[in-house]
């Protein structure tokens, strides 16, 4: 017993103070607390909203939601033609409300659909609505069958100068099943 304790202290010994590289990654995946997180989110249908609160459940993040001045229609078949349109023709909505101040920020979830393989128009207008340079941007994905698609390409080439985290979650509908798996990864541990 007393040598499988001694084999069990050697081993930890040498994986926290010999190998460098552990402790380095360990120290790279633990984002400080003193970093302050805004979720931001588009949800039509309630999904997107589901996994962004659960994100600022675990994360103490602020919530802020994405939200057009112009309504979409009632009937999903209208919302998925006007969508398409908006797509097709690069069309940006107005939106309802701005994040305050956005340069508090250091991290910044950023939660779409999957509409027609890429953000929603909401979120490309929301993106274009700030200066993002040098914030650490995070995206996360709602889809209803389609996956990522061009989504998080899309969201990348449009936030400008943000350090965009390839690391992304991608969920059906409003499935949280592994988030907290993720954003332990990420080093968010409240």
């Amino acid at each position: 017993m007393k040598k499988l304790l001694s084999f069990t202290a050697l081993l930890t010994a040498i994986t926290t103070f010999i190998n460098p590289a552990i402790a380095a990654e360990t120290k790279e995946n633990t984002m400080p607390e003193t970093k302050k997180i805004l979720i931001a989110y588009y949800s039509l249908s309630g999904n997107t909203k589901d996994v962004a609160e659960t994100i600022a459940e675990k994360t103490g993040g602020t919530l802020f939601r994405i939200e057009t001045v112009q309504s979409y229609p009632e009937e999903y078949r209208a919302t998925t033609e006007q969508a398409k349109k908006e797509i097709n023709d690069g069309y940006r909505p107005e939106l309802k409300d701005k994040v305050a101040d956005i340069t508090q920020y250091d991290v910044i979830f950023i939660g779409s659909p999957n509409w027609w393989g890429t953000i929603t128009p909401a979120v490309s207008s929301f993106l274009a609505s700030y200066n993002l340079k040098g914030k650490t941007v995070i995206p996360f994905i709602t889809h209803g069958g389609g996956g990522v698609q061009n989504t998080v390409k899309d969201l990348t080439a449009q936030c400008t100068g943000c350090n965009v985290l390839t690391d992304n979650w991608v969920g059906y509908s409003s499935r949280t099943l592994g988030i907290s798996g993720w954003l332990n990864g990420l080093g968010f541990k409240k």
